[in-house]
């Protein structure tokens, strides 16, 4: 059998190495119009900053080793022009030479990709404007940037724009980041990706939030950008991160079925409307673990094991491919942010019912050093309380919560689950209670009626008519409170219970939602019956509503017994 795979990057070598595996038989042919294979596209961004300092490091194997180990025929600089279906064979320009040839084949394995998006702009193709997406790209970016730039514009506050903005600020190049929404991090709700985002005003990148590049000019070799809320800003590179779309050119061309998003349509086994022809990677349709809708989720974790399927169903093996969660994760200078699931404005979009929950625990033990808290966000189903998706932000242990809560998901695990998991426990590492039981606990609560939330972004209308109470200590209410406000230390609520109102509504809050837990639980129980504590505390309020406790610098950890203590040193830090 010969196997011919077109692209040579996640999807398509993962596809050869296992075919290779499963069979020492089969011809195996791999075609990469770049000069490399099976580097590390997600590592390009951190060579550039300087955190990756050998380039070698980023290419993990050669057409040589491959060659010698997996006896591959990898050919580096040949492009598939087109697919001729009847006859099974692709057309292949030798870029070196620019000669065409032709290859059989008896099985065509489709893997190369998604392309960035370079908008068709005025001025879009000066030379000081690159996107990033192979060594090639890096190396011509590095140089430019090794040699002493000043300025930097990023258009796009996707993964690669952010994480590209670190970078360059990094190598101390003043750095504006534009992005069209008016948030960065899309896959993100956008109070959780606001954490981030006063993390890198922290880090002093400039955000032009909710407008667009619309132009670009020359000056003096230089770039102005013009954009569209009349902004002009001069870099002396511009980086384009503004998204990809599959690089589905070929399948169209040969008429093979495309999805509703122009992805590549494929079966469970990752094959086409071609039998003989597979899809694997950013190039394909996926189907949404949540929604169930069809989806274009560019990850590499999901491209490695669709390129395992294909070489396994090509080989005789049932194996099938389920959905996309898509978990992914981002580094933001020190801070980290995770995601996993459906996003609450996914869940609006699609009419899907949800709760959801805020928490801030601490990334491990508080009196461990060097603990903060994390901003967690939970939602579920409000009947049986399956988990749907969860974001985490913070600067310590967010990798191994998304990763819990991603395995939650793919197990169909509810937040009653979350309440009953025994995860690994030392003071270096996590609580005895962990934020992922934290998180069980709190949405548990919610459904079981222990507990009534009011949330942030219902302010001020939905209180218009009630009472706020502020539950933290007197120094904290007179740092920062909630306009409107009364002040009532949670020490002092039990022998002031006759003072308030029980014909109207009461809102509780505190700095994590902890003390003012504890308020709604005095108040319902001694006859209040229209209490509300705000979901997450003043911390989650701050990612809705910019307070002077935002500040993006990294915070003090949340105790229960201690969030009094611990609240008044962030105060004395000038943290959050």
């Amino acid at each position: 059998m010969k196997i011919v795979i077109v692209g040579g990057v996640a999807a398509g070598m993962s596809a050869a190495a296992r075919a290779r595996r499963l069979s020492e038989k089969a011809e195996i042919v791999v075609l990469e119009r770049s000069q490399y294979v099976s580097f590390a596209n997600c590592g390009l961004p951190y060579h550039i900053g300087g955190d990756i300092k050998d380039r070698d490091q980023l290419l993990l194997q050669t057409p040589q080793t491959l060659a010698e180990n997996l006896n591959l025929d990898v050919r580096t600089g040949h492009e598939v022009i087109s697919i001729d279906r009847s006859k099974q064979t692709i057309t292949i320009k030798d870029l070196m030479t620019g000669e065409p040839y032709h290859e059989a084949y008896d099985k065509l394995v489709l893997c190369p990709g998604a392309s960035p998006i370079r908008p068709k702009l005025p001025g879009i193709n000066h030379p000081r404007i690159f996107t990033l997406r192979n060594i090639e790209d890096m190396d011509v970016i590095k140089a430019i940037v090794d040699q002493g730039i000043l300025h930097a514009v990023v258009v796009g506050g996707g993964y690669i724009g952010v994480e590209m903005a670190e970078s360059l600020r990094n190598r101390g190049v003043a750095v504006t980041l534009v992005e069209l929404a008016d948030q960065i991090m899309p896959p993100l709700d956008q109070e959780m990706a606001r954490d981030l985002q006063y993390h890198l005003e922290y880090h002093s990148v400039q955000l032009k939030l909710g407008t667009a590049a619309v132009s670009f000019d020359d000056e003096n070799g230089n770039v102005h950008v013009t954009l569209q809320d009349g902004t002009i800003l001069l870099a002396d590179i511009v980086l384009l991160a503004v998204g990809v779309r599959p690089d589905a050119h070929l399948a169209r061309q040969a008429g093979i079925t495309l999805g509703p998003l122009g992805g590549i349509e494929v079966n469970a086994h990752m094959q086409t409307s071609d039998p003989n022809i597979y899809a694997a990677g950013d190039v394909v349709e996926v189907m949404d673990t949540i929604t169930g809708a069809q989806s274009l989720i560019a990850l590499a974790g999901p491209a490695n094991r669709q390129g395992r399927i294909v070489a396994e169903h090509i080989l005789g093996r049932k194996s099938a491919y389920s959905s996309t969660q898509g978990t992914a994760i981002v580094k933001v200078f020190e801070m980290t942010g995770g995601v996993t699931g459906a996003s609450e404005k996914l869940l609006k979009s699609n009419k899907l019912p949800y709760h959801k929950v805020y928490i801030h625990p601490s990334g491990h033990a508080s009196y461990y050093p060097g603990s903060t808290s994390m901003h967690i966000k939970l939602l579920f189903a409000p009947g049986d309380g399956k988990i749907l998706g969860a974001q985490v932000v913070g600067y310590d242990g967010v990798d191994k919560r998304i990763d819990i809560f991603a395995t939650a998901i793919r197990a169909g695990l509810t937040v009653y689950d979350l309440e009953e998991l025994e995860l690994a426990y030392a003071p270096p590492y996590g609580s005895a209670k962990d934020p992922v039981n934290m998180a069980g606990f709190v949405a548990a609560n919610l459904l079981k009626g222990d507990v009534n939330f009011w949330y942030a972004e219902d302010y001020p209308a939905a209180m218009e008519n009630g009472l706020t109470i502020d539950v933290r200590s007197a120094n904290e209410f007179k740092t920062w409170h909630i306009p409107g406000a009364i002040n009532t230390p949670l020490g002092q609520l039990r022998t002031q219970l006759d003072s308030l109102p029980k014909d109207k509504p009461i809102f509780l809050y505190c700095r994590v939602g902890f003390r003012s837990y504890l308020a709604y639980r005095i108040l319902v129980q001694s006859g209040f019956n229209q209490v509300k504590t705000l979901a997450g505390g003043s911390k989650t309020f701050c990612s809705f509503h910019r307070t002077p406790l935002c500040t993006g610098r990294p915070g003090i950890p949340f105790v229960a017994h201690a969030e009094e203590q611990l609240a008044e040193q962030a105060i004395a830090a000038n943290c959050s």
